[in-house]
C-alpha cells in the first residue's frame, strides 16, 4: 500500500482503539440515545474494518505473462507500457493545517466547559444533600437553627422588623 494510505489506515486504526465507546455509553440516558449511539458504533466499526481490509492490502501485481499468452503480446505490451505510465498523484493535505488550530482551540474550550461542568454539578450535589437533609429536619427544626444556617435571612428579617416593614 502506498505510504499515505497507510497513514490514513494506521491513523483510523489508533483512533478507534482510543474511543472509550463503554465510558461514553454510560453517559447516556435516553433509550433513543443508546440506539443512536449503537448505530454509530456499528457504522464506525464497519468504516474502520473496511479501512483495514480492503485499503491496507497492497494490489496483486498483474501477471503479464499469462495474459501474453492468452490475449497475444502487442495488446498487452501496449496495457502494460499504459498501466505503468499511470502515475497517481500523492496526496497533499491542504485541510487540516486550516482546521488543526480551530479544532484545539474548541478542544481548550471543550476543557473548560468540562471543569465547569464538573464543579456545577459538584456544586448541585451539595445543594440537594442540603436540601434533602433540610427536608427530614423541617417538622422538628426551631427558627434559630434555621437562622443559624442561613444568616443573611436572619440579618433581613432583623432589618425589616427595625425598619418596622412588615410586608404590607
Amino acid at each position: 500500500m502506498s505510504g499515505q494510505g497507510k497513514k490514513v489506515v494506521d491513523v483510523a486504526f489508533k483512533a478507534g482503539k482510543n474511543i472509550d465507546w463503554d465510558g461514553m455509553a454510560k453517559l447516556l440516558v435516553s433509550e433513543e440515545a443508546r440506539k443512536e449511539f449503537a448505530t454509530l458504533r456499528r457504522a464506525f466499526d464497519e468504516v474502520n474494518t473496511t479501512l483495514q481490509t480492503k485499503f491496507s492490502q497492497e494490489p496483486e501485481p498483474i501477471n503479464w505473462d499469462y495474459y501474453r499468452k492468452n490475449i497475444g503480446s502487442r495488446l498487452v505490451d501496449m496495457y502494460k507500457e499504459a498501466y505503468e505510465s499511470i502515475e497517481v498523484p500523492k496526496f497533499v493535505d491542504t485541510v487540516t493545517p486550516k482546521y488543526k488550530p480551530k479544532f484545539d482551540e474548541l478542544l481548550v474550550e471543550f476543557k473548560e466547559a468540562e471543569e465547569k461542568s464538573f464543579k456545577e454539578s459538584e456544586r448541585l450535589e451539595k445543594e440537594i444533600a442540603e436540601v434533602q437533609e433540610l427536608k427530614k429536619k423541617i417538622s422538628t427544626m426551631t427558627a434559630d437553627e434555621y437562622f443559624e444556617k442561613h444568616p443573611e435571612l436572619k440579618k433581613k428579617f432583623d432589618d425589616e422588623i427595625r425598619n418596622d416593614y412588615w410586608g404590607y
